[in-house]
């Protein structure tokens, strides 16, 4: 259930970057940075850094060129410890 959960929290990263880079070259009314973060470090952190450098979206910001893989290690490492204590 919980590879489940963060396929589908993944692919709603993703779309979420892509509509908002779509968003900011339209100039029209942008998802929060704060909102973005949040959604990555709740466990959309791969599909956001995927789009991240698909669609050239936050690549200059230095805080999400840190913090996306920081969070993409945290949940790997989650994903193996959750996967080790299961056996």
């Amino acid at each position: 259930m919980l590879y489940y959960s963060l396929f589908i929290i993944n692919f709603i990263s993703f779309i979420v970057c892509y509509n908002d880079k779509k968003r900011a070259i339209k100039h029209q009314r942008r998802v929060s940075e704060r909102t973005l973060l949040g959604i990555s470090f709740m466990g959309g952190a791969f599909g956001f850094w995927v789009a991240m450098y698909l669609f050239r979206h936050k690549t200059k910001h230095v805080k999400f060129v840190i913090l996306e893989p920081l969070f993409v290690i945290v949940w790997v490492v989650l994903l193996l410890a959750e996967r080790s204590f299961s056996n």
